[in-house]
C-alpha cells in the first residue's frame, strides 16, 4: 500500500452484559459462545496499526454482573479496561441501578465515554457527544448516544435528569463540526427499528436523516447484523454477551491534500472460536468464584413435577400456548407482594425454560425470570386491559385452514406478549388482530366491563414501555393507567429476587406446581392424523418449524402441504386444540 493509500480499522462489540468468562451463572453452566476472555484473543488477532475500539453499552447488568454494583471498580469495568477500549457509550441496562452507579462506571473506565443526550439535574451534559481521534493523521469524528427510552424504561432512576431526542442531537453536532472529520461513526444504544412507537429512537431513522454518516454501530437488540446499508450508511450490530465483534476496514486514499474515504467493508467475527486469555481468566477469578457460590446457593425444592412440561412441537414453549405451573408461579409471587387485584407478565426466561423436581438453587431462578425486573403497581380500568390484551394477542399469527401448528408474528417480540392472571379469557386466533379476546370475565364469571376499575401488577418494563406512556397501545389523547407504587419490596429486590423470597419465606422452601387454567387459545382446527404426523415428523427432524431471519421462534405454521403425501390417511377435524 502507497503512502497516499491507507486503512483504519474499526472494531465494535455491545451488550457484553456481564459476560466476564465463559460461564453463565443464571444456570451456573459453562457457556464457551464467547466471553470478555475470548474477546482478549479476537481483539488481539484483529488489531491493527490504525484501529479504533468502539463498545456501545449494556456492560455491567446480567449473568450476575449486579454482585459487584459495590465492588472498588467492576469487574467488566476492569475486563474493558484490559481490552484497550477507546470509546464506550452507556447502555439502557446501565440506568437500572440509578445515575450514580452509571457515573462510577464512566469514572472507573480508561475509555472515554460519549452519551450525548442524557443531562444531570444540574444540567450538564452526563458526558460528551462526541469526539474526534486522529489515526495515520485521518480524522475519525464519532457520535455516541442512548434510546431516550430510557426516560420510559428507568423514569424513576432519571427523574431529576432530561432525555432528549438522539436525532436532534446527532443533528446539532454534524452541523457543528462540519470540515473538521474525514470519516464520521455514529455509535448508539438502539436497535434498527424504533421503540415504543417512539421517533428516533432505531438507527434506521438516525441515518435516513444523517446520510453524512459512513458507518453506524447498532446495539441492544441482540440481534446480529455482520453488515447492512440504511441510507447508504454501514450499519453494524453484534450479537449479546461477548460472542460476537464487529470488523470494519474503512479505506482512504490521499488526493489533493486530504484522505478521501473510497472503501467501506464489514464482516462479523464468531468470538467463541477463540481461546481464553490467561491473564484475564485470572483477573477475573475471584469474581467468577464469587458468582458461582452465589448462584448455587439452595432455596427450596420443587415437587410433584415440573414448572414446565416438555413441548409437544419442538421449539415452542407450552407457556405460549396454555397455562403454565411456570407462568403461574410469577403470577403469584407479583400479586402476594403487590396486593394487586390482577398480574401481568411475558415469559421472561429463555423459550424452552422450565424446572424440573428437586432441589431449587439461586441460580434456577434464572430459568423462571431472566431479567432484572423491579415490580410496579398501576392503577387501570376493564377498556384499558381489554386494549392491552387485544395489542398482547396480534403475537399470533391467525389460524388458517390447513394449519398444523401456531406461529407467531416475526415482527412481534415474545417478551412483549403478556399473560394476564386474575381473569378469564380466551384468545381466538381464528379472528384478525384487534379482535381477539373473548369471555373476559372476573374469577367468578362476572363480565369485566370497560368501566371496572383495579389494580395491575407489572414488572416496570412492561409498565414504561406499553401502560404509562403513549406509544404502540395507547395514543395520545386517550387515558393512560396510572402508576400506583413503583419498585415494590425493593428492599428484596427485582421480581426474580421476589421469587426467591416466595419460596423461601412463603411457601417454607416447598415449592409445587400450581395452575389455575385461566385462559387458552380458541378458534383452532386441524385434521388430526394430519397433526400427528406433523408432530412425529417435527420430533424426527424431518420437518422443521420455519423462522424469520434473526427470529427464536416460528413465524409460519407447518401446514397440510408440508407433509409427506403418504405421512396420514384421516381427514377428520378437531376444534379448538392448543399447540
Amino acid at each position: 500500500m502507497s503512502k497516499n493509500e491507507t486503512i483504519i480499522r474499526i472494531l465494535a462489540t455491545s451488550d457484553l452484559h456481564g459476560k466476564m468468562v465463559p460461564w453463565s451463572y443464571a444456570v451456573d453452566q459453562e457457556d464457551a459462545d464467547g466471553s470478555m476472555a475470548q474477546l482478549s484473543e479476537a481483539l488481539y488477532a484483529y488489531r491493527t496499526e490504525h484501529t479504533v475500539y468502539i463498545d456501545a453499552g449494556d456492560l455491567i447488568q446480567d449473568n450476575s454482573a449486579e454482585l459487584f454494583l459495590n465492588d472498588p471498580v467492576h469487574p467488566m469495568v476492569q475486563a474493558l479496561n484490559r481490552l484497550d477500549c477507546d470509546i464506550w457509550v452507556t447502555g439502557n441496562h446501565e440506568y437500572n441501578f440509578g445515575i450514580e452507579a452509571v457515573q462510577k462506571t464512566i469514572a472507573d473506565l480508561d475509555a472515554l465515554t460519549l452519551t450525548g443526550n442524557v443531562y444531570l439535574p444540574d444540567g450538564s451534559p452526563l458526558a460528551p457527544g462526541y469526539t474526534i481521534l486522529e489515526r495515520a493523521g485521518i480524522r475519525i469524528a464519532v457520535i455516541g448516544m442512548v434510546s431516550h427510552n430510557i426516560k420510559r424504561w428507568d423514569a424513576k432512576n432519571l427523574t431529576d435528569c432530561e432525555v432528549t431526542d438522539m436525532l436532534d442531537e446527532t443533528r446539532k453536532i454534524i452541523d457543528s463540526i462540519q470540515g473538521e472529520y474525514d470519516v464520521l461513526i455514529g455509535a448508539y444504544h438502539a436497535g434498527i427499528n424504533n421503540e415504543c412507537s417512539n421517533r428516533n429512537t432505531g438507527v434506521t431513522d438516525i441515518c435516513n436523516a444523517c446520510p453524512e454518516f459512513d458507518l453506524v454501530v447498532s446495539s441492544h437488540e441482540h440481534v446480529l447484523i455482520p453488515e447492512k446499508y440504511i441510507n447508504n450508511v454501514l450499519v453494524v450490530q453484534n450479537a449479546p454477551y461477548a460472542s460476537t465483534l464487529s470488523v470494519i476496514d474503512l479505506s482512504f486514499v490521499r488526493e489533493d491534500n486530504a484522505w478521501k474515504l473510497c472503501g467501506r467493508k464489514a464482516e462479523s467475527i464468531d468470538v467463541g472460536k477463540y481461546p481464553c486469555d490467561p491473564e484475564l481468566l485470572e483477573l477475573m477469578r475471584p469474581y467468577h468464584e464469587r458468582a458461582r457460590k452465589d448462584a448455587t446457593i439452595e432455596i427450596g425444592e420443587l415437587r410433584t413435577g415440573p414448572l414446565v412440561e416438555q413441548p409437544e412441537v419442538p421449539g415452542v414453549s407450552r407457556a405460549l400456548l396454555e397455562d403454565t405451573a411456570l407462568i403461574d408461579l410469577i403470577h403469584l409471587v407479583q400479586t402476594h407482594y403487590s396486593q394487586a387485584d390482577i398480574s401481568i407478565t411475558p415469559l421472561c426466561a429463555p423459550l424452552d425454560a422450565t424446572l424440573s423436581e428437586g432441589m431449587i438453587r439461586k441460580s434456577d431462578t434464572a430459568r423462571i425470570y431472566r431479567f432484572p425486573n423491579m415490580l410496579y403497581r398501576v392503577s387501570m380500568t376493564g377498556a384499558q386491559l381489554r386494549k392491552y390484551m387485544e395489542y398482547c394477542a396480534q403475537f399470533y399469527n391467525t389460524f388458517r385452514p390447513g394449519d398444523l401448528t401456531v406461529s407467531f408474528n416475526p415482527d412481534f417480540k415474545h417478551y412483549n406478549y403478556m399473560i394476564f392472571s386474575g381473569v378469564n379469557y380466551e384468545i381466538n386466533i381464528s379472528k384478525e388482530p384487534g379482535d381477539r379476546i373473548e369471555h373476559l370475565t372476573w374469577p367468578d364469571g362476572t363480565p369485566v366491563k370497560d368501566t371496572d376499575r383495579f389494580r395491575a401488577a407489572v414488572n416496570y418494563y412492561c409498565a414504561n414501555s406499553c401502560l404509562l406512556h403513549y406509544g404502540d397501545v395507547f395514543r395520545e389523547g386517550e387515558e393512560l393507567p396510572v402508576l400506583e407504587e413503583a419498585d415494590i419490596r425493593s428492599d428484596l429486590g427485582g421480581v426474580r429476587e421476589l421469587i426467591i423470597d416466595y419460596i423461601r419465606n412463603v411457601k417454607h422452601g416447598i415449592l409445587t406446581p400450581e395452575k389455575n387454567e385461566n385462559w387458552k387459545l380458541t378458534g383452532i382446527s386441524w385434521n388430526p392424523a394430519a397433526r400427528e404426523a406433523a408432530i412425529r415428523l417435527l420430533n424426527n427432524g424431518t420437518l422443521t418449524l420455519p423462522c424469520a431471519e434473526g427470529g427464536s421462534i416460528n413465524s409460519r405454521s407447518i401446514r397440510e402441504e408440508d407433509l409427506p403425501a403418504d405421512s396420514y390417511t384421516n381427514d377428520r377435524r378437531v376444534s379448538d386444540g392448543n399447540s
